[in-house]
């Protein structure tokens, strides 16, 4: 089955990946995953660091003439500015006083700073956020993307997008099927299903930075042409909805997960909120609706996965809130560390990949994932034995 594991740190030499399970046989477009970089790196109201950066990924093991070997995927991302921390970021030199003065003690309310401090025993809390920073999730993308091409051999598509920003809803067009809705959030820098609303937000956002403030919102994932039957009823790890919806908690500063009507299905009777199955002689099995976001059971149930993420505002406020020096115990104000006014758009495309890659997980869980081609072959059969079931 498919896996992996992230290294590195913000500030440090690069981050690392590894991706297990990967099939054999998949031809990478490299060119497409540093696209999917550039785009985590863009949207409007992100902060100065993403003009030092330029994320390229580099694949250092299970990889010939760009097809995937079956063996582990090893990845690289290299940290542009780790040239301006290189002394105080440095893996192997003793702690100096000249390498120590970025040291923070005065920890950030709602980051990891206090709490990692205290869970590890770090009396230097830049130890903390160096990992638990966003920066992290630049990895996490990179994979995203592979597991997005190896999901298109399969003719399953992934998209994730700004439904609001702050207190302000756009999602006119909800219902879209996901080409269309793709054509339109990739037309502005705030990845919106309408352009009419983004100079509002962009004013929005602007105050909100002059204020030293910070915004979250809420991201919408909708995924089309998943199989039913992924996951499983029998026991309560293996439902691949709460695979899902763990996976998107694991996304910096995630709050909550929907899926389909979520919350809003908790205030509507039965009769409202149920999907409706319907069949018909060459198409298979489907439902009139889509209330519950594509899962019954636990279980894919063929309709279009949609998975909603809210996202709080960035911990980092350039006018900081009270906190307490972990050294000499006096109030004072928080630290400040370079950030973003918001970061939703970016993590629209966070929440896309990780989702991408659960579905990348369940696929090689149930078929057959050393090959490729094997893997399409079972997969098309599969769908054929389910429209005629």
């Amino acid at each position: 089955m498919l896996n992996f594991v992230t290294a590195g740190e913000s500030h440090g030499p690069q981050l690392t990946g590894i991706l297990t399970g990967l099939p054999a046989g998949l031809t990478l477009d490299l060119d497409a995953v540093n696209a999917g970089l550039a785009a985590r790196q863009g949207g409007f109201g992100r902060g100065n660091r993403q003009q030092i950066e330029h994320d390229q990924v580099t694949v250092v093991g299970g990889l010939r003439h760009g097809v995937t070997l079956g063996s582990p995927l090893a990845l690289t991302i290299q940290n542009r500015d780790h040239a301006h921390w290189s002394k105080i970021m440095d893996p192997t030199s003793p702690a100096t006083a000249e390498n120590t003065l970025r040291q923070v003690t005065r920890p950030r309310p709602g980051h990891a700073d206090l709490v990692g401090g205290m869970k590890y025993g770090h009396r230097d809390l830049r130890n903390v956020l160096e990992r638990s920073s966003t920066r992290e999730t630049a990895m996490r993308v990179a994979i995203g993307q592979i597991c997005e091409q190896f999901l298109a051999q399969l003719d399953i598509h992934v998209l994730g997008y700004v439904q609001q920003i702050g207190a302000v809803t756009v999602d006119p067009h909800a219902e879209l099927p996901l080409r269309e809705l793709a054509q339109r959030v990739t037309q502005n820098d705030l990845r919106l299903a309408a352009d009419d609303r983004v100079a509002e937000l962009h004013d929005l956002i602007t105050a909100t930075r002059k204020a030293g403030d910070t915004l979250g919102g809420v991201i919408r994932v909708v995924a089309e042409n998943v199989p039913a039957g992924l996951g499983s009823y029998t026991g309560w790890d293996t439902k691949l909805d709460g695979q899902l919806a763990a996976a998107v908690m694991g996304v910096n500063a995630m709050k909550g997960v929907e899926i389909g009507d979520g919350f809003t299905a908790a205030g509507h009777y039965g009769s409202q909120v149920m999907d409706e199955i319907d069949w018909h002689q060459g198409q298979g099995w489907s439902r009139l609706s889509n209330h519950l976001g594509g899962f019954e059971g636990g279980m894919s149930n063929g309709m279009p996965i949609v998975i909603k993420a809210a996202m709080k505002p960035i911990p980092t406020l350039y006018k900081p809130l009270q906190s307490v020096d972990i050294q000499t115990k006096v109030v004072k104000k928080a630290n400040v560390e370079r950030s973003d006014t918001t970061a939703i758009v970016p993590a629209s495309l966070v929440v896309e990949s990780v989702v991408a890659i659960e579905l990348a997980k369940a696929l090689t869980a149930t078929f057959d994932g050393s090959n490729l081609t094997r893997l399409q072959r079972q997969v098309a059969a599969y769908r054929t034995e389910l429209a005629d079931y």
